[in-house]
């Protein structure tokens, strides 16, 4: 019989995923853990991974003492209002950069790329005065449209575009389609990975947006959950459990959304930018 011959830097491999692994997912584990415990055993010694006595009071609570309600509802408004406003754009964008030949085209698209070396804290002031003359204080427009667009996924998008082979775009125009038939119905359908990957990318980056909503909802009525969760460490003196069950709460539309765009994920991930 033939032995398995076994690679060890394989081996090796597969003991670091597995330690990477669980070094990303026992916090998680611990974090539904403590969730579950009343308040009284979050913190004793030494600390018990299972809870004794599963229970779902810190939940409870959490909506009695919050308008958690309201809060999801206005991260998922801002969360998919502003997904859907920067793949758009983005798309729109990158193509325009990717397909469209016109004077200064790469001059733009550098320009673009200078613009993600600006950090986003330099631009804070100068939108909060913009969304005050606007009068767009405190309401939904004033937390979604400072935010439509973004110039990574501009650069995604334009990167991923540029590996669709030009014959089929030159095949549409022959038959008599323009830049808005090929769009919508050539590029768009193959840049489904790309899409997918902004998609949850731009998703995440939005639901756990805290500064600018911090900044530009004024009442409780128009707070998202990361600005409410975040309330929880002084109004309620830091209570774990609660502020755990907060962190399950608010983990649970990006686990969904993940699982749904995952299959175009890694294929986006592994796909955008390999050409110039």
């Amino acid at each position: 019989m033939n032995k398995r011959k076994y690679n060890p830097v394989l081996l090796i491999s597969y003991i670091l995923i597995i330690i990477a692994s669980l070094v990303m997912i026992l916090p998680l584990m611990w974090m539904v853990s403590t969730s579950l415990k009343t308040n009284q055993y979050t913190l004793r010694m030494p600390p018990k991974f299972i809870p004794e006595h599963p229970t779902l009071i810190s939940y409870k609570t959490l909506f009695s003492l919050f308008p958690m309600i309201r809060m999801l509802v206005n991260s998922i408004v801002v969360s998919v209002f502003v997904t859907g406003g920067q793949i758009l754009t983005s798309l729109m964008a990158g193509y325009a950069l990717a397909r469209i030949q016109f004077k200064g085209r790469n001059s733009l698209f550098i320009l673009f790329l200078a613009t993600m070396m600006v950090p986003y804290q330099v631009t804070l002031i100068p939108l909060f005065i913009s969304m005050r003359y606007l009068g767009w204080l405190n309401s939904y427009l004033g937390l979604i449209v400072p935010i439509l667009h973004t110039a990574f996924g501009t650069f995604l998008m334009r990167q991923a575009l540029i590996t669709i082979p030009r014959e089929i775009e030159e095949s549409a125009f022959i038959d008599g389609a323009n830049h808005l038939h090929v769009f919508s119905r050539i590029v768009v359908p193959l840049a489904k990975p790309a899409i997918a990957t902004l998609m949850v990318l731009a998703f995440m980056a939005s639901w756990n947006s805290f500064l600018w909503p911090l900044i530009v909802a004024k009442s409780d009525s128009m707070m998202t959950l990361p600005v409410g969760l975040a309330a929880l460490h002084g109004r309620y003196e830091t209570k774990w459990n609660m502020v755990m069950a907060g962190g399950v709460i608010s983990l649970i539309p990006i686990i969904v959304v993940f699982l749904f765009g995952q299959r175009y994920f890694i294929q986006g991930i592994s796909r955008s930018g390999i050409k110039n």
